[in-house]
């Protein structure tokens, strides 16, 4: 039996998972998704929505800080204050920003997990962001997760603005 103080093969399985995720999968990744997309898709709303893909990413973002605060660092972020929420009272940051700041909350959560030594690091309780103590391991399969559920949702909304939400093999 292995030794879980040296091996790291579940971390790093988690790693590779939460990379694929976020921009590792070139067809299914939450950047993949973002590609081509037009400044119109960035910000409409498909009749019947309350969020638009900008708004999604913010979401998404706000995320990665607040996790990687609370689970690795001082716990110090406030959700609704900056730089978690957007100046001047908007829902979401111009196109641009919102990508480096998402980019960055990603890098900054990706840079906290590839700092834990072993297997037996994902056993430790870290703080969520909503006062609950979890095992480390949950709060990465978590934010995996998140990255997938979201990408998804961000999918459908496209095909919804773009008329397109049907299956592939249905004819039109």
């Amino acid at each position: 039996m292995s030794d879980p103080l040296r091996t790291h093969t579940t971390l790093d399985t988690l790693v590779w998972l939460s990379e694929e995720a976020f921009q590792g999968d070139p067809t299914h990744s939450l950047l993949a998704n973002l590609h081509d997309m037009t400044e119109r898709e960035w910000t409409s709303l498909p009749p019947g929505a309350g969020r638009c893909v900008a708004d999604i990413l913010e979401h998404v973002g706000w995320c990665k800080w607040m996790y990687e605060d609370y689970a690795f660092g001082p716990a110090s972020l406030r959700g609704d204050q900056p730089p978690l929420v957007p100046a001047e009272g908007m829902r979401s940051r111009p196109h641009p920003e919102l990508m480096d700041w998402l980019v960055e909350g990603h890098r900054r959560w990706m840079a906290s997990v590839c700092r834990l030594a072993n297997d037996a690091e994902l056993e430790q309780q870290r703080l969520t962001n909503w006062g609950a103590w979890m095992p480390t391991r949950d709060i990465i399969r978590i934010m995996i997760a998140h990255d997938l559920y979201h990408t998804g949702e961000i999918n459908h909304l496209r095909a919804l603005l773009n008329g397109t939400d049907r299956w592939q093999y249905e004819a039109e």
